[in-house]
C-alpha cells in the first residue's frame, strides 16, 4: 500500500481552469498506470486489508494541494467519486482561492482561510483524509479546531532533529513542527509522518522517529518519506529545477545530480539523501521499508511498535476518514 500522489502546482499557474484541467489530466493518467499494471484503488480499510491478504500492490489516491478546487467545493465531491481519499490541504504555491497559509511563504491569510475550513467540513462528509502537511503553525492550529476527525501530518519531523548538514536544515527548518504542536496534533488523535530528509542514514532516520515517539506517543507517529519510486520527468537536456519551482525548495523533486546541499551527490547515484524511496542511503543494502524496520529494531523499537509506525497508525486515521462520514 503507498499515497499514490501528485500535484498540479509545480508548473506556475496562470489561467482560471488550469488547475483544474491538470488534475483531471493526472487522475486520467494514474488510471492508465493502474490499469497498465492490474491495480486498483483503496477506497477504504476493507480494500487495504483485502488486498494484503491477497499479496496485491494498492494504491491510496492523493493530491498535494486543492489548488483544482478553484473555490467550488463540490469537486470534491467529483474528486472523491474518482477515488480520492487523501487531501493535502496545501502544496508550495496559493491556489486561487486560499485555503490556507503555507508554512514557506509568508503568511497572508491568518492561517485557515474561511474556503479552507469548508473543505475539511466537506472531506469529513464524503470520508476523505486531511493532510495537513505544508500547513502553517496557525493554519494547523485553526485547522484542528474544525476537522471532526483525526488528520495527517504527512511529512515533517520534530524542529529539534536537524540533522548534520546545516544547509539542509536552514531549508527544513521552516517544514518542521515543534513538540508543542505535535502534542496538539496527537491530542485530536492525529498522526505524525516523519520526513527522511534530514537523516543521512537509515539509522538516524529510526532515531528521528524514536524522538517524535517520545514526544507523542507510539500511536501518533508513522513514515512520511515523500519520496519518489521513479525519476521525476525531465524534459531532453532539462536538468534544471521544475517549472515555477524555487530552485532552493528541491524537497520536491530535486535534479538527480545534486545532493541534499547543492554540491553533489550524496545518496546512491548521486541522488540527493533520503530523496529516492528504495536509494535513500548510501549505505542501504535493500527495500526502503526492510531497511527502516531493520534500523528500527536496533533502535529498541518492538515488533508490535514497528507494525504501527510502519502502516497501522495511518490505517486508524484513514479508517476514522473513511467510514465516519459526518
Amino acid at each position: 500500500m503507498s499515497p499514490y500522489t501528485f500535484a498540479v502546482d509545480y508548473q506556475k499557474l496562470q489561467n482560471p481552469g488550469e488547475a483544474y484541467e491538470r488534475f483531471k489530466n493526472g487522475l486520467a493518467s494514474m488510471d492508465q498506470q493502474l490499469a497498465r499494471n492490474g491495480m486498483k484503488r483503496a477506497l477504504n480499510l476493507a480494500d487495504l486489508l483485502a488486498a494484503h491478504k491477497k499479496h496485491q500492490p494498492t494504491v491510496i489516491q492523493s493530491v498535494e494541494g486543492g489548488h483544482f478546487l478553484e473555490g467550488q467545493l463540490e469537486r470534491l465531491s467529483e474528486a472523491y467519486d474518482r477515488g480520492l481519499r487523501h487531501l493535502t490541504l496545501l502544496h508550495d504555491s496559493d491556489a486561487s482561492a486560499p485555503l490556507g497559509d503555507v508554512f514557506t511563504n509568508p503568511a497572508r491569510w491568518g492561517g485557515l482561510t474561511t474556503f479552507g475550513a469548508s473543505v475539511i467540513r466537506e472531506c469529513n462528509r464524503l470520508g476523505i483524509l486531511v493532510d495537513l502537511g505544508h500547513a502553517s503553525t496557525e493554519t494547523v492550529a485553526a485547522a484542528l479546531k474544525v476537522a471532526k476527525h483525526p488528520v495527517i501530518i504527512s511529512h515533517t519531523g520534530l524542529d529539534t532533529q536537524l540533522g548534520q548538514n546545516q544547509n539542509m536544515a536552514r531549508m527544513m527548518k521552516p517544514r518542521l513542527i515543534s513538540k508543542e504542536q505535535a502534542k496538539i496534533v496527537a491530542d485530536t488523535g492525529g498522526v505524525i509522518g516523519v520526513w527522511t530528509h534530514l537523516a543521512d542514514s537509515a539509522l538516524e532516520y529510526a532515531q528521528n522517529i524514536r524522538a517524535l515517539v517520545h514526544v507523542v506517543g507510539i500511536d501518533h507517529v508513522c513514515i512520511g518519506t515523500d519520496t519518489k519510486l521513479t525519476s521525476p520527468y525531465r524534459p531532453a537536456g532539462n536538468l534544471g529545477p521544475k517549472p515555477g519551482v524555487d530552485p532552493g525548495d528541491r524537497h520536491d523533486g530535486p535534479p538527480m545530480d545534486k545532493g541534499h546541499d547543492g554540491t553533489g551527490g550524496n545518496g546512491q547515484n548521486g541522488g540527493r539523501i533520503g530523496e529516492r524511496t528504495n536509494q535513500a542511503w548510501a549505505d542501504q543494502k535493500s527495500g526502503f521499508y526492510y531497511t527502516v524496520v531493520d534500523a528500527m529494531l536496533k533502535t529498541g523499537f518492538t515488533a508490535d511498535e514497528i507494525g504501527k509506525v510502519g502502516g497501522g497508525n495511518f490505517c486508524r486515521v484513514f479508517d476514522a476518514a473513511t467510514v465516519g462520514k459526518s
